[in-house]
């Protein structure tokens, strides 16, 4: 998308992804650059265009399936297989209740009107703001999320936070999949490992994703 060409922003929502201290630095699940992204979002919340914005959380049962502390002879960053599907185990992170878990504390989460927790069943891990990951049956259920936009008439979904290929991607996914219009601020998205970052975005692209390299334009 061209530099200087902002999208249209009627019936759209800025979808704000687990922007938790668990993936800033300092968390347990840290994500390079996290923390660089608190003031331009929170500008971004207070001045751009988006009436409606929707914040998703990660929330963790401490004994959830993801933890590489619950799988003995395993450690984080290890792929097992769950379901069926291969699963990477993470450090504990956002456990229900914890400091980090909690959305981080400088921005000004008054403007957000809902908050979709996630990976709350401790069967399941969930990436997507969307759709958890697969069940036992096969199955992804869903969050709630789309029948929540869609009940507001939304067409537009604009994804920022962390981390940009594993949570923002799959709701990013996800979002176009569903049919909304769905763009990623990729300025305002870091990776947890940004050597993929060409791959993904043609990924992206082909999956109907636009991407947004600079989040400004919607500033006027």
């Amino acid at each position: 998308m061209s530099p200087t060409a902002s999208p249209p922003v009627d019936h759209a929502v800025l979808i704000l992804v687990d922007l938790q201290p668990d993936f800033m630095p300092g968390g347990s699940l840290p994500v390079d650059g996290g923390h660089e992204l608190v003031e331009p979002m929170g500008r971004l919340m207070r001045e751009g265009p988006f009436q409606l914005q929707v914040a998703t959380q990660d929330w963790h049962p401490p004994d959830h399936v993801s933890f590489a502390s619950h799988h003995p002879d395993h450690a984080p960053m290890d792929v097992v297989r769950l379901h069926g599907r291969d699963q990477v185990l993470w450090p504990d992170h956002c456990v229900r209740g914890s400091e980090g878990a909690g959305l981080h504390p400088d921005l000004p989460w008054e403007r957000v009107e809902a908050v979709i927790r996630k990976g709350t069943d401790p069967q399941v891990d969930s990436y997507s703001g969307f759709l958890n990951n697969w069940n036992a049956d096969g199955h992804r259920p869903p969050t709630g999320l789309a029948g929540y936009l869609g009940e507001r008439k939304v067409r537009r979904v604009f994804l920022c936070g962390l981390a940009r290929d594993v949570c923002v991607r799959w709701t990013a996914e996800d979002a176009s999949d569903a049919g909304f219009e769905t763009y990623v601020l990729w300025d305002l998205t870091r990776s947890v490992d940004p050597a993929g970052d060409e791959a993904l975005r043609t990924s992206l692209v082909d999956r109907g994703v636009r991407v947004l390299d600079d989040h400004r334009i919607l500033l006027g």
